[in-house]
């Protein structure tokens, strides 16, 4: 509020202090003219605080291009006219009652009503096409903000997701087996135990990153990988392949688990006799390449069989993967293969 009136003060007094050193340079200046110049300063003031004011209650700036400016075209011819006769009855009155006196052949009638409002007019359209600018670039920073926000929220939203991902199947076998293991094999059972705990704790911690490093990644992942073997027994088995060059890369969190896990459920529990899941990691330059490979059946566009949720999957890895980050599924030979490249 102060600023505005501050600026306001600035500009149209400015424009008075301009329009009197104008004059000055053709006649001497009298107090009656600092006095109707003065009227003139207030009246562009006052117009121009009534054109903010119509335009915000009346949400101009909401209407279409059209609309707005035939209202910004014309108000302030009217609101100019209003102004510049304002100041011809202030002219008027105090002339009648000899408070101003203004030199001989000074121009007075219609015409000079008109070229003044014509002035007035220009005027207002400038102050106006200022306003609506900074309005609409005003309008344009918040929608950023808030367009960065949403994005914010989103995020924090998936991350959320991350952290009550683990598969509640697997957690019931996990606790399930491990209650059975008990009696049989404490010292196993106690093994079994940690890695259910490291795996928990990797789950609420780290998948509030956007990145961990490639070798905490791993670790939960053979302890994720050792939970179910308990649970399936022979029937699952992993070969790794896991490139030393990798040592130092990054990852999204819960991203190799989440290939992992989608290769295990969708893959090797619904295969008849089980099979092996294959894990290649390797590194190129500054690339990192993931590819799993387990044994089941998969159709493009089909939305079973796999359960990766590659659109959910590749939003992921555009935010946290790098640039040129993408996944690719391929079935062939009753094995389906999932292969991922990001940023290292």
């Amino acid at each position: 509020m102060r600023r505005r009136i501050a600026l306001q003060a600035l500009l149209w007094g400015g424009y008075v202090a301009i329009s009197l050193a104008m004059v000055a340079n053709f006649q001497p200046l009298t107090g009656s003219l600092v006095f109707v110049m003065g009227c003139v300063g207030a009246g562009l003031w006052a117009a121009s605080e009534t054109l903010r004011k119509l335009a915000l209650r009346g949400r101009w700036l909401d209407r279409s291009p059209r609309a707005l400016l035939l209202r910004l075209a014309l108000t302030p011819p009217l609101l100019a006219l209003a102004v510049q006769c304002a100041i011809f009855g202030i002219n008027w009155v105090g002339l009648s009652l000899g408070l101003l006196a203004f030199p001989p052949g000074m121009p007075r009638g219609g015409l000079v009503l008109l070229s003044y409002t014509v002035n007035t007019t220009i005027m207002l359209w400038l102050w106006t096409a200022v306003w609506v600018g900074l309005q609409m670039l005003h309008r344009w920073r918040v929608g950023e903000i808030a367009k960065w926000q949403a994005e914010a929220a989103a995020r924090e939203l998936e991350l959320q997701v991350l952290r009550a991902q683990v598969n509640p199947h697997f957690l019931f076998n996990a606790l399930n087996n491990l209650r059975a293991l008990i009696n049989e094999d404490p010292t196993r059972a106690r093994e079994m135990l940690g890695r259910l705990s490291n795996t928990l704790r990797h789950t609420l911690q780290h998948s509030a990153k956007e990145r961990v490093p490639l070798a905490d990644e791993l670790a939960v992942v053979r302890d994720y990988v050792a939970l179910e073997q308990l649970h399936h027994e022979e029937r699952l088995r992993v070969d790794w392949q896991v490139d030393p060059a990798t040592a130092g890369a990054s990852v999204p969190p819960m991203l190799l688990q989440l290939l992992v896990e989608n290769a295990i459920k969708h893959g090797v529990a619904r295969t008849v006799g089980g099979g092996v899941v294959d894990i290649r990691i390797a590194r190129t330059g500054e690339r990192l390449h993931i590819a799993v490979d387990n044994p089941g059946l998969w159709t493009p566009g089909a939305t079973e069989g796999t359960g990766l949720g590659l659109v959910h999957l590749r939003e992921r890895l555009a935010r946290a993967g790098g640039a040129g980050a993408d996944c690719r599924i391929a079935a062939a030979n009753g094995r389906v293969n999932v292969s991922v490249e990001l940023a290292a």
